[in-house]
């Protein structure tokens, strides 16, 4: 990895440096960025396709520093090669799977990431935001929870049925005794098993390299007795959950690790949750079965393709209705919680600042 810091290109003046906000859906980074001198800020929060290459060249060939969000837009060689003014691109998080990281070495682009942690120094932009969470809670096990709960007690059905005159409309689904599956037992996953014990449920778990053994010591280091996360086959926690929650990375080995035998293994009653990245599902099996009303319910945080066209059948058609499952679907909220994407953004302007004084930027990937 190359530890070489890169100034602004030596032929323009600092007053022409100019940085590209991309994906900033709610419109809050800006601001960050507003107290650097010479640095002119241009945000575009619409989303373009990935293969709409011609399109993003056209629109992000002229900045020299460009702020990202971690995997919305992707940056492949193509791109990266495509735009010769590019010196700093900023992430969110300290990695991005959607990056060329080889690409930007090879072009000299330096890549920076964020912790979460805010600035190295304090910035009036986050004297109303709240600090960090502590250690071990996070974002997305509560936006699992939140799509859990809501599947279990018809929250959407229920708060649409109020709103339009009706009264209840169905029975809530009691979590006690019943049993929740675990695909990939690290940190997220281990929390949220942590969290469904509470609701008195029986844990499953399963991935590819999990033991019994590791299981456990995911339990113990959770406050919990060996034992109380029961590693099983892939097959059995589909037949035997009742919950299904994903918690795996997207990789090649576990891409459409969901697919149409292990949502035909699971109960009519069962539901499926993932927060996590849409291509573990195979998306056509999940809409077949979904159509059939092979399963009770599925959440889903994260979607083929973001934002969901106006179109998608995930927004148009009837879920619920006719004997079909029912969905309930957050716009990858996982992680969009105040405090830690204002932090996100202060630490990309301080690393703005460090870049164009010619310092070693703060969590560099590149």
């Amino acid at each position: 990895m190359s530890t070489q810091t890169f100034l602004p290109p030596t032929n323009s003046s600092p007053a022409f440096i100019s940085i590209a906000i991309l994906d900033d859906y709610l419109s809050i980074a800006s601001p960050f960025f507003a107290h650097i001198p010479y640095l002119t800020t241009h945000a575009y929060p619409s989303t373009l396709p990935p293969f709409s290459l011609p399109a993003l060249i056209a629109r992000l060939a002229p900045y020299s520093i460009i702020s990202t969000m971690r995997e919305r837009t992707p940056f492949p060689s193509a791109l990266l090669s495509s735009l010769p003014n590019l010196r700093l691109l900023l992430t969110t998080g300290t990695r991005n799977a959607s990056f060329d990281l080889s690409a930007a070495s090879s072009l000299s682009i330096t890549v920076a990431g964020t912790t979460g942690a805010g600035p190295s120094r304090p910035t009036p932009a986050l004297d109303d935001v709240a600090p960090p969470p502590p250690a071990g809670f996070d974002a997305t096990t509560q936006q699992t929870w939140a799509l859990i709960l809501a599947l279990a007690n018809n929250i959407s059905r229920d708060s649409a049925a109020l709103h339009s005159g009706a009264w209840q409309t169905g029975f809530n689904t009691g979590l006690a005794g019943k049993v929740l599956g675990v695909v990939g037992l690290g940190r997220l996953g281990a929390r949220v098993a942590k969290i469904g014990t509470a609701f008195g449920m029986h844990v499953v778990a399963w991935s590819a390299s999990l033991t019994q053994e590791s299981a456990d010591a995911q339990a113990q280091a959770a406050g919990l007795s060996a034992g109380t996360f029961r590693a099983v086959s892939k097959e059995e926690l589909f037949r035997t959950a009742d919950v299904v929650s994903l918690h795996l990375v997207l990789g090649e080995r576990s891409r459409g690790v969901v697919g149409e035998a292990e949502l035909r293994a699971m109960k009519r009653s069962a539901v499926l949750v993932n927060t996590a990245r849409a291509g573990l599902v195979d998306e056509e099996a999940l809409l077949r079965a979904m159509r059939e009303g092979a399963i009770a319910g599925v959440g889903l945080d994260v979607w083929w393709e973001e934002p969901v066209g106006e179109r998608s059948v995930w927004r148009t058609e009837r879920w619920g209705e006719d004997g079909k499952s029912v969905l309930v679907g957050t716009p990858h909220m996982g992680y969009v919680e105040e405090g830690i994407m204002k932090r996100w953004y202060a630490e990309q302007a301080e690393n703005v600042e460090r870049w164009i004084r010619g310092e070693e930027v703060r969590n560099r990937i590149v």
